[in-house]
């Protein structure tokens, strides 16, 4: 028998953050610190070879969804274009936080070849601009990224939007129109801390009609069956799976062939 046995059935969505080019391995948010993914699974890659490490995922673990975050764009560069679309092109439904913020920029996304763009609470000055990118686009392409830091919301400067718990934004959020709620603990990116299991909770609660993602300290199979006890429908994956904790077994007995929901 898997170690993900039938009773956990969350979705392995792995995850590829791109940094100037390159795929990188993400610790605890400190994006100045991240070095390029040399290592999957007991083989060795092209130092930061981000289409080799989406082939990996797909082609050895039987992932069908990947999440990719844009750090360039996040940080307010250009969105990387040639390296997003190939991705893209493997053909597996990626999710992408490139930093949108209008419809025009979510358009743009969406030609890329992305399935669903995110809208990062990060990079979001106000709660109707979300609301315009979901009327734009449809609310099934569209994903708000809840980003917390240590359980903290982390709203970009300026923004109108209120420090309020995160089950509260994330209704906001919902309210809006987003169709999936990614909910990512930037401090434990990466750490192998584990997941706030309450807070994931009180969310699911408050949005009861989400598609509910979280991300941010998965160490392995048993954070897995937590998840879905807690009523999560995926996890965003990356350490555990390139250090070969989480197989392509459990990613099968994990529901990892499952498609994208429209």
């Amino acid at each position: 028998m898997n170690n993900c046995d039938v009773h956990c059935r969350v979705r392995v969505v792995g995850v590829i953050d791109l940094l100037r080019g390159r795929a990188v391995h993400a610790r605890a948010g400190r994006r100045d610190l991240y070095e390029p993914v040399q290592r999957f699974a007991g083989t060795t890659i092209e130092a930061g070879d981000s289409i080799a490490l989406a082939r990996a995922y797909v082609d050895r673990l039987g992932i069908r969804e990947l999440y990719v975050a844009d750090l360039d764009a996040l940080g307010g560069g250009p969105v990387q274009l040639s390296a997003i679309a190939a991705i893209a092109a493997i053909g597996a439904p990626v999710l992408l936080d490139a930093a949108v913020t209008t419809p025009d920029e979510a358009r743009r996304v969406l030609d890329l070849g992305a399935d669903q763009v995110i809208v990062a609470l990060e990079t979001l000055p106000d709660f109707e601009r979300l609301l315009d990118v979901c009327s734009a686009i449809g609310g099934e392409h569209v994903a708000f990224s809840l980003d917390l830091r240590d359980g903290a919301p982390v709203i970009a400067s300026g923004a109108r939007i209120s420090a309020d718990p995160p089950q509260t934004i994330a209704a906001h959020a919902i309210s809006a129109g987003a169709g999936t709620l990614i909910v990512i603990d930037l401090g434990r990116v990466g750490t192998g801390r584990g997941l706030d299991l309450d807070l994931l909770a009180s969310v699911r609660e408050a949005t009861p009609q989400a598609r509910l993602l979280a991300g941010g300290g998965v160490r392995g199979v048993e954070d897995l069956a937590r998840l879905a006890e807690v009523g999560c429908d995926g996890a965003l994956v990356a350490t555990a799976l390139h250090d070969g904790r989480i197989g392509a077994a459990d990613v099968a007995a994990a529901g990892g062939d499952h498609k994208l929901q429209q």
